[in-house]
């Protein structure tokens, strides 16, 4: 056979393949923190348990004369779902490198969990009952305060992610700490959704 025929190029040879993406699930502080939420949603099951307990033992429910203000606090949830969504533009746009969209992200949902929370207080304060009135009212304030705590401790994690972020400290390659505090507020907002349904519409 002649040089001319063989062919120019060789061999076919296969690309290289790109390495798989590795799951988080696979780093430690990423698991412990799955696994933390995991006992996080026993204890919120806990209170679950114990309300459920009450309203299928009470003859009324809840009690005469009580009344939740349904629609306020159905503006207020908007507004903690609405921060779901800002939480996630921002774990995108470190993922992209877009320091602008990680920042005013973790801005706006900041803004939006410290809202809820004052909101919260507000209605608090504007109830007419308190723990001590009654089965409800002490499930009540349990629940609700029990998802308040967690929400301030949300948002404490994100005054400092915002304040990392706005510093430079994030990029595409490194940016763990973002990813744990993203996972965490998603999880305190699907638990207000629960409990929303449960105690206000339900």
């Amino acid at each position: 056979m002649s040089a001319s025929s063989v062919p120019i190029d060789g061999p076919a040879v296969p690309e290289a393949a790109e390495p798989a993406h590795e799951s988080l699930l696979t780093n430690r502080v990423y698991l412990g923190m799955v696994m933390f939420l995991g006992s996080e949603a026993m204890l919120f099951g806990s209170f679950f348990t114990a309300f459920f307990f009450l309203r299928f033992t009470s003859a009324t429910w809840p009690t005469d004369g009580i009344t939740l203000p349904v629609e306020a606090t159905g503006i207020n949830t908007a507004i903690l779902i609405s921060s779901s969504f800002t939480m996630h533009w921002a774990l995108v746009s470190v993922r992209r490198n877009s320091r602008f969209g990680l920042v005013l992200g973790l801005g706006l949902t900041l803004v939006m969990g410290v809202t809820f929370l004052a909101l919260q207080i507000h209605e608090y304060v504007t109830l007419g009952f308190t723990p001590s009135t009654n089965a409800f009212s002490g499930a009540f304030f349990a629940l609700t305060g029990l998802h308040g705590f967690h929400v301030l401790i949300g948002a404490t994690l994100l005054t400092i992610a915002f304040t990392r972020a706005s510093r430079g400290h994030y990029s595409s390659e490194s940016h763990l700490g973002l990813e744990v505090t993203g996972l965490y507020w998603h999880f305190v907002d699907v638990v207000w959704i629960l409990l929303y349904t449960v105690v206000y519409l339900l």
